[in-house]
C-alpha cells in the first residue's frame, strides 16, 4: 500500500529533484542561510535536519551517509566539526523559515531558510 508516501515533486523528474535538493542542502550547510521558494525550503528542511542529526554523532558510518547526501568534503566536515557540536543539546528543529512575500519574477512565495543560532548576520534586503 502507498499510504502516506507523498513527497513534494517540485515540478521536476526524480533525478533532477534529488540534485536540486542536494544543492540546496549543501548551500544551507555552507552559507547557513539561503533564499528560495517556500515549497523548496519545506522540502529541503526535512532532509537538512536529518543530516544535522547525523552530524551530532561522529562515526565513520554517519560521515559516509552524509557524504552521499551533500556535495563536497568541506560540507561534510562542517556538519561534523561545527554543526553537530553546535546542536548537540537540541532535539531537532535546527532550521527556521522566514517568509518574504511574493517573488518579483513569478510571484512564487519567497522565503529564507536558515539555521538557528547562526552567526551569519541578517541584512536589510533579506540576504
Amino acid at each position: 500500500m502507498r499510504h502516506r508516501k507523498n513527497i513534494a515533486k517540485l515540478g521536476r523528474k526524480p533525478d533532477a529533484r534529488r540534485r536540486m535538493l542536494r544543492n540546496l542542502i549543501t548551500s544551507l550547510i555552507m552559507e547557513e542561510r539561503i533564499t528560495t521558494s517556500l515549497a523548496r525550503a519545506k522540502a529541503a528542511r526535512s532532509a537538512a535536519e536529518k543530516i544535522i542529526t547525523k552530524g551530532r554523532k561522529d562515526s565513520v558510518h554517519a560521515r559516509r551517509h552524509v557524504a552521499r547526501l551533500v556535495y563536497g568534503s568541506k560540507a561534510v566536515q562542517k556538519v561534523f566539526n561545527e554543526l553537530g557540536p553546535r546542536y548537540v543539546d537540541r532535539n531537532g528543529g535546527y532550521t527556521r523559515i522566514l517568509k518574504l512575500g511574493p517573488r518579483k519574477g513569478d510571484a512564487a512565495e519567497a522565503c529564507i531558510l536558515e539555521l538557528l543560532d547562526s552567526p551569519a548576520p541578517i541584512s536589510a534586503d533579506g540576504k
